[in-house]
């Protein structure tokens, strides 16, 4: 699959997004390793805590069909500057697929690719966990 045709993929997903509050339709394409694509959008709620991030949609819908390594996902919004994962999507993409590629596109169909760890250098792993 072509970045082209990944973005794409977001684009057509984030005219799915639920965004009564900040107007922001955010839609992300998540490839997993296996070449399946899972899809998301935001979704927001009253209580801002609540809200979901397309990304973390995607990779909810990608984990609960057992898929759990990425190559890489293209985050797509209606915005004149590239869109980049939330700290806590970051995060999230991390605990699985730590070098995947991150396509961030704008609306003018413009894009930017980082590895994940340029985003997030000193990321959180399960390595610091303890559980002896």
């Amino acid at each position: 699959m072509t970045d082209r045709e990944l973005i794409n993929i977001a684009i057509e997903a984030s005219k799915n997004a639920y965004v009564p509050y900040s107007r922001f339709a955010v839609g992300a394409a998540l490839e997993c390793s296996d070449g399946t694509v899972s899809t998301g959008c935001n979704v927001e709620n009253a209580t801002l805590g609540c809200t979901i991030c397309a990304e973390r949609t995607a990779v909810c819908k990608a984990v609960s069909t057992g898929r759990r390594k990425f190559r890489r996902i293209a985050i797509y919004a209606e915005s004149s500057d590239y869109c980049t994962p939330c700290g806590m999507c970051r995060q999230v993409l991390a605990e699985f697929s730590p070098d995947m590629e991150v396509l961030c596109v704008r609306a003018d169909g413009r894009y930017v690719s980082y590895k994940l760890r340029q985003l997030l250098p000193a990321m959180f792993s399960s390595k610091f966990l303890d559980y002896e």
